[in-house]
């Protein structure tokens, strides 16, 4: 028998872990995109109204009030004082800021109020108030 010779029930010497890399770099990807395009804010209970035509253009600043109070800016938590600082930082950078206030319909009305005092004070005239359309 020649050395050149190699049977069939060998051992094999090294594992082919490639295909094993292939799959996991592409459940990564799947996962990274389905975490970050579902993040799209704080999801709140609107009220309803008959007011269909509420479109806000794209450097409009959205505020968020929760039926617990809480509040949130463009979906990061904020207290009154950082909405304050914040709004006028934007409202410095473009004159003409558009905001847009979204309230839980369980929402205190002397937060949505400190809210709309808060851009009173910073002379922001576009506020938009978001509801749903009432159904028929």
């Amino acid at each position: 028998m020649s050395a050149d010779v190699k049977t069939e029930n060998q051992p094999y010497d090294e594992i082919n872990v490639t295909p094993m890399l292939d799959l996991a770099y592409v459940l990564l990807v799947v996962f990274i995109i389905l975490t970050t395009a579902s993040v799209q804010g704080v999801k709140v209970n609107s009220p309803t109204t008959d007011a269909a035509n509420n479109l806000a253009r794209p450097q409009t600043r959205a505020i968020t009030i929760t039926a617990d109070g809480a509040m949130y800016l463009d979906a990061y938590p904020v207290t009154i004082d950082q909405l304050r600082t914040t709004l006028g930082q934007y409202k410095a950078a473009n004159p003409a800021l558009p905001v847009v206030l979204k309230a839980d319909s369980a929402a205190q009305y002397d937060k949505v109020m400190e809210v709309l005092e808060v851009a009173k004070r910073l002379d922001i005239n576009e506020i938009g108030l978001v509801t749903k359309r009432q159904s028929q």
